[in-house]
């Protein structure tokens, strides 16, 4: 089989496409014989070298992948040869064929393409995960959302509008913040003209908000204990303006804030598999039905897959990069 491999650790040029065999597939997993697969910040942190994938996982990238069975161990029930499936990767998505644990594979909705459906699973079991299990945000309440443009950012606005919440938005640019609107949001604030603490608090009536997600870390830290409410819930699932920052602690425990946050490729098989029961308890109905839809900006082919992570680097994107394995 095809696959994207890369010569050392490095820049986007250290891609390339590689042969290599078809991987085994062990008794609880399907063998997907990938149509299109998503691309992730961890791909990206992993081909520079400082995001190594567990011990027990395929060191190929690709965190997450849509295709057709092609075979299955022997204590998978429930599938059948060829039937539309997507999944979330312990790694290996960046090629012609995946072997993943049945757990973390679902059935692509009727309505949906294979490109389409490559971007769901990384982004929906994480803000699951994180916005409804960790942090559990009810109806009624309200999110605030870094990176409203990622596709982290477009899956947390769509699910928390379409279970009743409100949700506010940062993001860097003001056909970003439209885009956000569009989808949901009540308001997405640019954070390059307008502090987004000052923000909030005018749009909630200096009441803060009860959940926060976030990927930016820094100095955004004490921003988001800023302008949270009472008995609020941070998450924090990366740090891409650094880990270490200056935090007040009398404001958190004043307001009776939880800080929090998880990493989502570490966990159990069995952790994420429970993840996947609620994804298609929750959820799945919302995609059926068209309530929640996917957002894809851009599709490469696998071939190209050097030149989808440079365009992820730029930060120009709005939702789901996606490679095309099978046209």
């Amino acid at each position: 089989m095809q696959y994207i491999d890369f010569h050392r650790s490095g820049g986007a040029e250290e891609l390339y496409l590689a042969s290599g065999k078809v991987p085994n597939v062990r008794k609880d997993e399907i063998l997907i014989k990938v149509h299109a697969a998503g691309v992730n910040r961890p791909d990206i942190l992993q081909r520079m070298g400082v995001y190594a994938p567990p011990a027990d996982a395929s060191k190929i990238l690709g965190l997450e992948a849509s295709g057709q069975v092609a075979a299955f161990g022997k204590e998978v029930e429930g599938w059948s040869i060829g039937d539309r499936v997507c999944a979330l990767c312990n790694g290996g998505a960046y090629a012609e064929y995946v072997a993943v644990p049945i757990g973390q594979c679902l059935p692509i909705p009727d309505n949906l393409s294979f490109l389409e459906a490559a971007g769901l699973p990384e982004a929906f079991f994480t803000v699951w995960s994180n916005v409804f299990q960790c942090a559990g945000l009810k109806a009624g309440e309200s999110l605030l959302v870094h990176g409203g443009g990622s596709g982290i950012g477009v899956t947390a606005i769509q699910f928390a509008k379409a279970l009743g919440a409100k949700v506010y938005a940062t993001t860097r640019s003001a056909e970003k913040c439209l885009a956000c609107e569009d989808l949901g949001a009540t308001l997405a604030i640019n954070v390059c003209e307008e502090d987004f603490v000052d923000e909030v608090m005018i749009a909630t009536d200096k009441k803060g908000v009860d959940v926060i997600l976030d990927m930016v870390g820094g100095e955004y830290i004490q921003k988001n204990i800023a302008c949270a409410a009472l008995n609020a819930r941070l998450v924090s699932i990366a740090f891409l303006k650094g880990a270490k920052t200056e935090v007040n602690f009398m404001q958190i425990m004043l307001k009776r804030l939880t800080l929090t946050g998880s990493v989502l490729r570490p966990k159990s098989s069995e952790v994420k598999a429970l993840i996947a029961a609620e994804l298609r308890q929750f959820i799945w109905p919302l995609l059926f039905s068209g309530q929640i839809t996917p957002c894809v900006d851009r599709i490469f082919n696998l071939s190209d897959a050097a030149d989808a992570h440079r365009y992820m680097e730029s930060n120009k994107h709005f939702g789901k990069i996606i490679l095309a394995v099978r046209r």
